[in-house]
């Protein structure tokens, strides 16, 4: 059966984003607009500060635009009918009338330049603001710990704090300016009408609050449906990534995924699309609804004035400025709700970012922190030490006890999900111990500081990064500060057996490795990993940690490397982890994980001789190869 994809699915049970009580909710979402719109003012101002007084003074300037441009059309007007009723000379009518029209050339130019100078700081502040609220959530990001970006409720923070929130401060910056000028210009313009009718002042204020209470409406409602879909807009964008990068693209090819993952990225689409599009007709039409209401009470103002004039109580020039301040009063009176909905919607929005920017590392450390000795002197130590994810009840680890000398060379061996990577994450305090703690040189590891402690560490994991970067960045990024050091780069390669990959690449260390950039040079996943390693040997470190180093390396590179381990390490702590025995043999002790627990610990002959579980792994391997 051939999957149409980009069809409309059919109409089907989805779950529905609750709807908020109206009221209740946006009072509590106008509390917090209150608060927001301080933050965003200073966001605004620390993107651009010149931008952000520019638009204060064009603002200002703006804001008395209507009520000269009503007032000079009224003197022209008034000057032209006393003309023709008293049979004034043309030549000194002209130059009776003559100033008005100059004055209000200038008003119109200065509103002409008003507007285009506005266009150009928006311009402006948006490319400063969208970099900066981008900025902020990076190194937010780069401050949060491991915990977080191993929880799938922390992405869907993080989505609703990038969507649409590069643009949003601007839009309450601009709307609040809007809000004042419109404010202003509605004060100066509503003078006119009190002493003309209090009522017709009323009848147009009045005429424009069931649009404005619609809109605020239609924001909680939208608001409530993105917050709703944002995990499901996530998995829309990773089934997209994966149609369209080179990650998946072999396997999607063969197993013939490519129209069945479309179908899932289209289903997901017609899901939100279908509860928008209802929300949006619902919204238009209730929109039109209290848009006639408003004409109406423009129309009965309008029928007024003008029955006011041909009762004589009212002149030519009079009837243009009222007729000028009806409109633009009620423009104003929209342009003020509008801008008032405008920062409310924003501000929704905005609460997400900031609230993904109060996030807090959970990895903290306890009061003064000390440097890290150098070299290790007595080396690590877990005393009863247990940890639990925070989204799971079972224990990785538990209640163990182990220390490693500051030479010495340990394996960890045992079944996935035995804990060994769970090890290594609490060594480099990429997570706290839950019970118990770590010691180094006999002091626990939260009193260092941490960006010392990692430091001092070198770690290469299984799942290690291949940056489309070029060779020696790749390398170089084990110790970013020395990235320009061709010695140690060099050195670094040649120690963890990426110098023979670079010998290879066609501009050497500066080709750019991966097909994702031009000129790209794509590698095996050996020689990635012998890059990887030489990453982990840039690093001037007291420890160094190998996460299944050389997991696609060749028997003959494999058997080289560890030829050479001791060497390589040599004045070094090393935590070695392997599902390779020939590997592991080569370390002066193995311990051997088993639910999280250490149920071995000895050099590998006192292993085999224990003829336990490592022996019996061991004996398994072995037979493999015979």
């Amino acid at each position: 059966m051939t999957l149409q994809a980009t069809e409309e699915p059919p109409v089907t049970e989805n779950p529905t984003p609750p709807e908020p009580k109206f009221l209740a909710k946006a009072w509590s979402n106008f509390k917090t607009t209150l608060i927001i719109v301080p933050r965003a003012f200073r966001l605004v101002w620390q993107a651009h500060a010149g931008a952000t007084v520019g638009m204060a003074v064009v603002t200002g300037l703006t804001a008395f635009t209507p009520l000269a441009q009503a007032w000079l059309s009224k003197l022209i007007i008034d000057t032209i009918v006393h003309a023709l009723n008293n049979k004034v000379p043309v030549e000194t009518s002209i130059f009776q009338i003559l100033p008005y029209v100059l004055m209000e050339f200038v008003v119109f130019t200065l509103s002409i330049a008003n507007n285009q100078v506005r266009t150009l700081l928006e311009h402006i502040l948006n490319a400063r603001l969208g970099y900066s609220i981008s900025a902020a959530i990076m190194r937010k990001a780069i401050d949060l710990d491991l915990a977080y970006f191993e929880d799938s409720e922390f992405y869907n923070k993080m989505t609703r704090a990038q969507e649409e929130v590069t643009f949003r401060p601007l839009f309450v910056v601009n709307n609040s300016f809007l809000l004042v000028q419109n404010l202003i210009t509605m004060l100066s313009l509503i003078a006119l009408l009190l002493a003309f009718g209090p009522i017709i002042a009323l009848l147009l204020f009045g005429g424009v609050i069931p649009s404005f209470l619609a809109q605020l409406k239609y924001s909680n409602l939208r608001f409530s449906l993105l917050t709703w879909y944002s995990p499901e807009s996530r998995r829309q964008s990773y089934w997209q990534n994966l149609l369209i990068t080179n990650e998946a693209v072999k396997e999607i090819k063969l197993f013939g995924l490519g129209l069945p993952l479309l179908k899932r990225y289209s289903d997901l689409f017609w899901l939100y699309y279908k509860k928008d599009a209802a929300l949006g007709v619902r919204t238009t039409l209730k929109g039109l609804l209290w848009g006639l209401v408003a004409t109406v009470s423009y129309y009965v103002a309008f029928g007024w004035v003008v029955y006011r004039t041909l009762n004589g109580e009212l002149t030519l020039g009079d009837l243009t400025l009222y007729l000028t301040v009806l409109r633009q009063s009620q423009g104003s009176f929209q342009g003020l709700f509008f801008s008032l909905g405008e920062i409310y919607e924003s501000s929704l929005y905005m609460s997400n970012l900031f609230a993904f920017l109060n996030l807090k590392p959970k990895v903290q450390p306890s009061g003064e922190t000390r440097p890290v000795p150098r070299p290790f002197r007595q080396g690590i130590e877990f005393q009863d030490v247990s940890f639990k994810y925070p989204d799971r009840d079972a224990y990785a680890l538990r209640h163990l006890n182990l220390k490693i000398g500051p030479e010495e060379k340990l394996a960890l061996v045992g079944s996935n999900g035995a804990g060994k990577t769970t090890l290594v994450k609490l060594i480099t305090r990429l997570y706290e111990p839950t019970e118990g703690r770590i010691l180094l040189d006999g002091v626990d590891l939260r009193e260092y500081d941490l960006a010392e402690l990692r430091q001092r560490i070198g770690v290469i994991f299984q799942d290690f990064v291949r940056y489309q970067a070029t060779a020696r960045e790749n390398i170089g990024f084990g110790q970013v500060e020395h990235l320009d050091d061709p010695a140690k780069v060099e050195s670094a390669a040649r120690r963890g057996g990426g110098d023979t990959v670079v010998a290879e690449l066609p501009e050497g260390y500066d080709t750019t490795l991966g097909k994702m950039f031009d000129q790209g040079h794509e590698l095996s996943g050996g020689q990635w990993q012998k890059i990887a390693l030489s990453r982990a040997f840039m690093r001037e470190s007291e420890m160094i940690i190998l996460d299944e180093p050389t997991s696609a390396l060749d028997a003959e590179r494999e058997y080289e490397i560890f030829q050479r381990f001791r060497d390589l390490t040599k004045g070094k702590m090393a935590l070695l982890i392997s599902h390779r025995f020939s590997t592991v043999r080569m370390a002066d002790r193995i311990a051997v994980l088993e639910d999280g627990k250490i149920i071995e610990l000895g050099p590998h002959q006192e292993l085999l001789q224990l003829d336990g579980t490592y022996a019996h792994l061991f004996n398994l391997q072995a037979e493999g190869y015979r």
